[in-house]
């Protein structure tokens, strides 16, 4: 999955630098409500600020992994004290899915072919926490468009009409995250079910702004597509392929795995499925320094899969 830029050691900085303040100021949080609300929402501010909802610049994968959940929790109990802050909703939905699909579901998929048990209920747990991400990308939009979380359920073109180009940020993360969470629910048709509005969804912000962070919509819909009960999604996603790759620069390795794994396993096009992950592997982490962890995270995904290509295709017979 792509995402929007950052720098972890800068937010890491900041986010040990609001702690401080926090400590600083903690008379301040329990005097009067005035005082104690500004200072609660120039917390939210600054954590919203500095987390972003981004894989970063940092090269190590797990060194990030393990910042994270401090991060999160963070966010959270300030969202307990300020829950209509818009940045810190769309902060935490960025947050949890990012760490629900790298950390958490990624390696419960290394763990499929050696302890299946795990594997599930890593699965699990990553849909738990994607489904809270949701949440709060529903909550950040229903504060600027009221009502929202209620009429995207049940009529989705009138929820998505009133939507801005400003919007597009809080549909990526919260059409992101319902469809990772919808990948990780086989055996949970209620959700599944609800695949057309996580579309629709993606759609709208496609629609507002299809170039927004070099693509990544457009990365999104590579694995959507196929998995819709509509003719030609081999194709769509070919054409959302191209568009990511044009305006990503080729710089994103996640845009190959992502076609590799949305179109060829399927189809068993296991030569095509080979292609791509060493053109994932073939990209220059450094060349877009912004993209730095996301590439690791992507080549990391490319090399288990080719590792694991006899387990994916049917042995050709002679």
């Amino acid at each position: 999955m792509s995402q929007g830029n950052g720098d972890f050691s800068r937010t890491r900085n900041k986010l040990y630098t609001t702690l401080l303040v926090l400590c600083a100021f903690l008379p301040s949080l329990v005097a009067g409500c005035s005082v104690r609300h500004k200072v609660l929402y120039a917390f939210a501010d600054e954590l919203s600020s500095a987390t972003g909802g981004s894989f970063t610049t940092d090269e190590d994968l797990e060194l990030v992994g393990d910042a994270v959940p401090f991060a999160l929790k963070l966010m959270e109990s300030i969202h307990q004290q300020a829950p209509d802050h818009v940045g810190l909703n769309l902060a935490l939905a960025s947050g949890f899915t990012q760490y629900a699909v790298v950390f958490v579901q990624f390696p419960a998929e290394r763990q499929k072919y050696d302890d299946f048990t795990a594997y599930r209920a890593g699965l699990e747990r990553a849909r738990r926490l994607l489904l809270r991400a949701r949440s709060y990308a529903l909550q950040g939009i229903s504060l600027q468009h009221p009502g929202f979380t209620r009429s995207i359920m049940e009529d989705p073109d009138a929820a998505l009409r009133d939507m801005s180009p400003e919007d597009v940020p809080g549909l990526y993360w919260l059409g992101a995250s319902w469809l990772a969470a919808i990948s990780n629910s086989k055996e949970q048709p209620e959700l599944i079910g609800q695949l057309p509005l996580a579309a629709a969804v993606l759609r709208r912000a496609l629609e507002l702004r299809e170039d927004w962070d070099r693509g990544a919509i457009h990365e999104l819909l590579i694995l959507l597509e196929p998995s819709l009960p509509l003719p030609g999604g081999l194709d769509r996603a070919q054409e959302h392929f191209d568009r990511a790759l044009e305006l990503s620069e080729g710089q994103r390795a996640s845009t190959f795995v992502a076609l590799a794994t949305a179109t060829c396993i399927d189809t068993q096009d296991r030569e095509r499925f080979v292609s791509l992950l060493n053109r994932a592997l073939d990209v220059d982490p450094g060349a877009s320094p912004d993209d730095l962890l996301a590439n690791e995270y992507a080549q990391r995904q490319a090399r288990f899969l080719l590792d694991h290509v006899d387990d994916l295709f049917l042995e050709e017979v002679p």
